[in-house]
């Protein structure tokens, strides 16, 4: 049973004052989910995309908007954010930073403008 302590996980800068801490994933042990830790920046929002699997974030500080394009689901302190498969959609930290664990099933990846992709932190 593999166990990925917090220092020796990799931090990637994700842009904007994002920073995204790789917990569980293939590379690091994991095979059925992919789980990462991700600082917001205030007012920053990350570039628009959308998932080919649901991603859930379990907001541990602040407040954390997911930014669709008919409506905006916020989440705050203790509160989960699920994102579905398909949509487009943003996240953004409101009124300050914000702090958030999410997770994704092993094999869900990004869909942008510039393609579909796996993220690092989660292979």
């Amino acid at each position: 049973m593999p166990t990925v302590s917090a220092q020796s996980a990799p931090v990637f800068e994700a842009g904007g004052g994002t920073t995204i801490t790789g917990l569980a994933s293939p590379s690091r042990g994991a095979q059925d989910v992919a789980v990462w830790r991700v600082r917001f920046a205030p007012d920053n929002p990350s570039p628009t995309h959308s998932l080919t699997r649901e991603e859930t974030f379990l907001v541990l500080s602040g407040a954390l908007a997911a930014r669709f394009d008919d409506h905006v689901e916020t989440a705050g302190p203790g509160d989960v954010l699920i994102v579905p498969a398909g949509p487009d959609f943003s996240l953004v930290a409101v009124d300050g930073p914000a702090e958030a664990i999410c997770a994704m099933p092993v094999g869900g990846q990004a869909v942008t403008t510039e393609g579909t992709f796996t993220p690092p932190w989660a292979e």
